[in-house]
């Protein structure tokens, strides 16, 4: 990748056991994880909450503010720890970028579960897309004359632009798959199912809720990814 800056990511472990990282969504933090870091370390996961690229404790540096550095970040980030194989949840922008790592780089992979992901702009509800519109072309103005707007902006670009991911690419992703979204989520369930039905042998779970169903039902979804990831471990000793 081009004028790609190496940088060191914030991020937080609790627990042993295979190891599961947690995704975050855009402009939050390994904050967003609070009702299932412990949770799941205490059930045998070491579990690592990152702060992405320019989120939360982590530097922006200088590289294109786009998903695919983010999974370069993160490949940078388990190659530092010796982390070869892991779980991979990522919620929302987080999986967006859990997408597009599992399409780079499948081979670290031991599971892959996407929480409100979307392949591109219009998988997401226009109730709330069309607001976020407004607001990006709005900094796109104020950054121009105010240089604290610049990052707003760009957090603003990642959901106006961006991702752009083929629904054919999903075909490539071999690695057992949960794909999940809240009955009331902004991403549309239509577009969610076209996720699921991408990737070969996924599973779909669509749980009542809105976009935020890790944090707001935290039960029920924690208990629905423990059933897939001890499912995996399973076929794995298997």
């Amino acid at each position: 990748m081009e004028n790609y800056d190496s940088i060191q990511l914030h991020w937080e472990e609790t627990g042993s056991g295979e190891p599961l990282v947690l995704l975050h969504g855009n402009g939050e933090n390994t904050s967003y994880f609070v009702n299932q870091v412990d949770w799941f370390a205490a059930r045998g996961y070491r579990v690592l909450a990152v702060d992405t690229r320019g989120h939360g404790k982590s530097p922006r540096g200088t590289a294109p503010f786009v998903f695919e550095t983010f999974a370069r970040d993160l490949r940078e980030f388990l190659d530092q720890r010796g982390l070869a194989k892991v779980h991979l949840l990522g919620f929302s922008d987080g999986g967006n970028i859990a997408i597009t790592f599992a399409l780079a780089c499948p081979q670290y992979l031991k599971s892959l579960i996407l929480d409100g992901a979307n392949l591109d702009p219009s998988g997401m509800a226009p109730s709330f897309q069309k607001p976020v519109v407004w607001n990006y072309r709005l900094h796109r103005i104020k950054a121009k004359f105010v240089p604290s707007a610049r990052p707003k902006l760009e957090l603003l670009n990642l959901i106006v632009n961006h991702p752009n991911i083929p629904a054919k690419s999903l075909s490539a992703i071999a690695v057992p798959t949960l794909v999940m979204a809240g009955t009331q989520d902004i991403i549309v369930e239509e577009h969610t199912r076209l996720i699921h039905q991408s990737i070969p042998g996924s599973r779909l779970v669509i749980m009542p809720g809105d976009h935020f169903i890790a944090s707001k039902e935290s039960e029920a979804f924690n208990a629905t990814v423990l059933n897939f990831l001890d499912e995996v471990r399973e076929k794995v000793v298997l």
